[in-house]
């Protein structure tokens, strides 16, 4: 082996690195990759890439409100042969999950079949069925009328949506978890209305502080019920994006012949029947908690309902709050309102979280608004040919009759002295004969004047931020008179509150 004189060495195409800055590089792409892809929602409508496929599959092939439910298996399989290259089961579990109304406050996707429980995983996906509910095609309203970008999927072969129109905060509403690297998010679920109701109110008062928003937005309204104790910890939330809220399970004391019972109707977020069973046992077993002499689930269904039988001589008074001391019946929820917000993670305050959406309804209405303008303007262009044509159709039917083929046919309607538009001569060429006979003056002269209207009304509209704005206002109304439920969270005064 001959010395170059050099101590570089290389094998073919194969380049030697250093190891840190690989990995360095490596764990950053990885790490971007799980934040912006997988574990973070988009603060504009509220969903992680995974949710936002599975409501656009759904929604592109048709399984919607008014449609036959179709096999989980099948939406599952869509959605990962064409939009989201990893595992079937999670896409199934996130599938799931729109439609346990015991995770989401207001799901978005209508299942047939067992969806699971807090203690225990929905069936297999090739038992179960599903179809879009009716409150998710608010969030894919006017997708066909390009209000979003769209981006091409993993192959390059199909294009899927950046981000759906959301015409609700679905963020708040839903609320999200996610765990990614090195951050997380936790975003608790709310009342649709109180939502809605904050959300107009910020249109309208642009500088309205956290404050002010409460005033609406009560604090979060978790599909389980229970109680909040106190609005320090929402305070803290909706100021900071972060904070700590308590919640406590809703008991009653039954007083029986002999004995009492705590029959246990809600309890927190997120805590299932048999954990808090399984724990009062082992307390009891453990000689930790004095008094109990049996529990029972008897919960049914969505129905949670869980007795504990005390002894005869039991305060129900201590029992009870040992109980919510030593056990999953009061527990916290730690509010982290993380989201990407211009793909970027950021914690966001109440005001910011509003105020992302706002901006993005903006935008929406504003696309959609332009795309509707173009479409009118396009076909009154057309009707106004049309009505041009019926003073002149005999003759104009003799011309395309008369014509070698179709390129003179609309070379003549372009030329003097019918003086058509390319547009109008190409229409008048596609209608059948016998349809052109028979065009009304009446209904064209009807369909152009709505037309004009419309026209106007879209102008308007794009010439006016506050019409803009007001756009939005209605069709959020609209959306909480026919989805809007009441409070579900009861909050509680609690002891470290100052008033």
């Amino acid at each position: 082996m001959s010395d170059t004189g050099s101590d570089e060495v290389t094998f073919g195409s194969i380049e030697p690195i250093e190891l840190q800055e690989e990995m360095e590089r490596s764990f950053l792409d990885y790490a971007m990759s799980v934040i912006v892809q997988r574990a973070l929602p988009d603060v504009r409508d509220g969903l992680k890439p995974v949710h936002r496929r599975i409501l656009y599959s759904m929604f592109e092939q048709g399984v919607r409100p008014d449609r036959p439910y179709v096999k989980c298996a099948r939406v599952t399989g869509d959605v990962m042969g064409k939009y989201h290259p990893h595992g079937d089961s999670a896409i199934y579990d996130a599938l799931a999950r729109m439609a346990q109304p015991f995770s989401l406050r207001h799901p978005l996707v209508d299942f047939h079949g067992n969806y699971g429980s807090p203690d225990f995983p929905p069936a297999a996906a090739r038992y179960t069925e599903c179809r879009l509910d009716a409150l998710a095609m608010q969030l894919l309203a006017g997708l066909d009328e390009n209000t979003v970008d769209f981006d091409d999927n993993y192959s390059g072969e199909f294009s899927e949506p950046t981000v759906l129109p959301a015409r609700f905060p679905n963020l708040l509403v839903n609320g999200s978890q996610g765990i990614a690297v090195g951050m997380a998010t936790n975003i608790p679920p709310h009342n649709l209305a109180e939502v809605i109701d904050a959300t107009v109110h910020l249109i309208e008062h642009p500088e309205a502080t956290a404050d002010e928003l409460m005033e609406f937005v009560k604090g979060p309204d978790f599909p389980t019920g229970a109680y909040i104790l106190g609005r320090a910890g929402i305070m803290d939330a909706y100021r900071t994006g972060r904070g700590s809220i308590r919640m406590r399970a809703k008991a009653e004391v039954v007083e029986g012949r002999t004995s009492d019972e705590i029959v246990i109707t809600e309890l927190p977020y997120q805590v299932s029947v048999s954990t808090v069973a399984s724990k009062i046992e082992e307390l009891v077993n453990s000689r930790q908690l004095e008094g109990i002499r049996d529990v029972r689930n008897l919960s049914a269904g969505d129905d949670t309902k869980l007795v504990v039988y005390l002894k005869r001589d039991a305060s129900a008074n201590v029992v009870l709050n040992n109980l919510y001391k030593h056990t999953p019946m009061q527990t916290a929820f730690g509010v982290n309102m993380v989201a990407l917000d211009d793909g970027v993670p950021r914690t966001l305050t109440l005001v910011q979280a509003l105020k992302a959406y706002i901006d993005h309804q903006v935008i929406v209405i504003t696309r959609r608004s332009e795309h509707r303008l173009k479409k009118a303007r396009d076909r009154a262009h057309i009707v106004e040919g049309l009505l041009k044509a019926i003073d002149k159709i005999d003759k104009i039917i003799a011309l395309i009759r008369g014509s070698a083929d179709r390129d003179a046919a609309r070379q003549g309607l372009m030329a003097r002295p019918y003086q058509f538009s390319e547009i109008q001569a190409n229409h008048i060429l596609d209608m059948p004969l016998g349809r052109l006979t028979r065009l009304g003056r009446t209904e064209l002269k009807d369909e152009l004047a709505k037309l004009r209207e419309t026209i106007a009304e879209l102008e308007a509209i794009l010439k006016s931020p506050a019409k803009l704005r007001k756009v939005i206002k209605d069709e959020l109304g609209e959306i909480r008179e026919r989805f809007g439920e009441p409070r579900r969270a009861e909050i509680t005064f609690d002891v470290g509150d100052i008033d």
